[in-house]
Formats: C-alpha cells, structure tokens, sequence
C-alpha cells in the first residue's frame, strides 16, 4: 500500500514566529512515520519559514515575481526546513531523500503544474523515502510563484498510484458551522459555507482549497490533527475524509 503524506506547516513549525520550528511536532510525527514500513511519500508545507517569506515579497499561486532575492528567500527557507525534516528522519533509521520543486517543475501560462516526478518514483521503488518541499516554482508570464504542499500533494498521489492520502493538520479535522469535525465530505457545496482561511499568514490558502484539492482527486484521503496520524498510517479513519 501506497501513502502520499503530508505534514503541514502549521503542525511542524510555529506559524507566528519566522522560521522557527514546533520541535515537540516534528518529533512526534517523525516517530510515527518512522515506525511505518509501507512505501510512503512525505510532503511538507511551508509554515513559518516559506510563508513568511512569500507573505514579505508578495507572493502567492498566483502571483509572481521576477526577482530572484525574493525566490531565494522562500527557497532557501524551505530548504532549511526540508533539511530539518530529511535530517531528523535519517535519525531514525529512514532512509529519507530532499526533493526540491524549484528544480522540477513549472507552471505554464494558465496556471496549470507540471513537475517531472520520475525521481520520486524511482527512489521509492528503490526504498528511500521522498520528502518534498512546498517551493517557488517557475511561472510563465510570471516569474516564480509557490507551489503548495496541497496542490504537490495532488500531483503525486497520481504519478505513484497513491492508495490513501492524509493530509495532517493543526486542527483534528474539518469543522462544521457550529465547530464540530465533519465525518465525511463528498461535495464542497455541501460545507462551502463552514469553510475558511487560515489565521496565520498563509498564501496558499486555507481549508477551503485543501477540501477542494483533496475533492479532485481518485484516492480516497483524510484531513486529521496530529492525534490521528498514527492511526491514519495504521489505516484507521481518523478526522475527515474527503471524497
């Protein structure tokens, strides 16, 4: 069995404090990961550390900049917690490679990804474990842009033929109208309303482009808190899912 995971920015790393991790977070998924022995590859947002550096140069999905101070600040930011992450995986005995966006891909000029992903599925046929950043990425007409963990999340549970995707967040799932964690989503129009942004700075957007993401996809996925990552690794249904 197959896993696209991704750890989001917002459980890894403080959101309202730049470039500083949540070490008590990341010790604690990268345990539960590295008691997993099925093929898995792991995503990674950006939170403090990509975000922050979007959010000062202004950029987003959508909106670019020519300027290559502005695309290494988000870069070499991610890189540092993409570093963070392959490091303390190795740690433990997973054998966890980095793979960068910036180098692998681009955005044509109506906006749609294409990213050359055949390093990911050789090196998980070969038994290492991909760990992919949340990146700028090359845009036509625009630049560079960011690439979301979600949106690299989507992309890659098709090439490998993903049988689950979970999608660990700092909330334990998605909330209805009146606060409680939806069981199952099957269409957005049936939660659009109790959908919002993120309150930390985030340019990729918040919870309603997750539901959306996740909505398009074949595998069935789970949006869940840090709780429930063992179980979702442990093929259990914890949070929400979606589709």
């Amino acid at each position: 069995m197959t896993t696209v995971l991704k750890l989001g920015g917002s459980v890894i790393t403080d959101k309202s404090s730049p470039e500083t991790l949540d070490e008590t977070n990341l010790d604690r998924a990268v345990d539960v990961v590295a008691n997993h022995d099925e093929p898995l590859v792991l995503v990674h947002g950006g939170g403090s550390f990509g975000h922050h550096h979007a959010s000062q140069h202004g950029l987003s999905d959508t909106v670019g900049s020519h300027d290559p101070a502005a695309a290494l600040a988000v870069h070499d930011a991610m890189g540092e917690l993409n570093d963070a992450v392959v490091d303390a995986l190795n740690e433990r005995g997973v054998p966890a490679l980095p793979i960068h966006p910036l180098s692998a891909g681009a955005r044509d000029d109506a906006g749609d990804l294409s990213l050359a992903t055949g390093s990911v599925e050789t090196l998980l046929a070969e038994g290492f474990m991909p760990v992919v950043q949340a990146d700028v990425i090359a845009h036509a007409s625009r630049g560079v842009t960011i690439v979301s963990g979600d949106e690299l999340v989507a992309v890659l549970a098709e090439c490998v033929d993903a049988d689950r995707v979970g999608l660990c967040s700092a909330v334990p799932g998605v909330f209805d109208a009146d606060g409680d964690v939806i069981d199952r989503i099957e269409s957005f129009d049936a939660v659009a309303d109790a959908l919002g942004g993120s309150d930390a700075t985030d340019v990729t957007g918040g919870m309603s482009t997750k539901v959306r993401t996740l909505l398009d996809m074949d595998a069935p996925a789970w949006v869940f808190g840090i709780d429930g990552l063992e179980g979702f690794l442990d093929e259990e249904s914890p949070g929400t899912r979606v589709g």
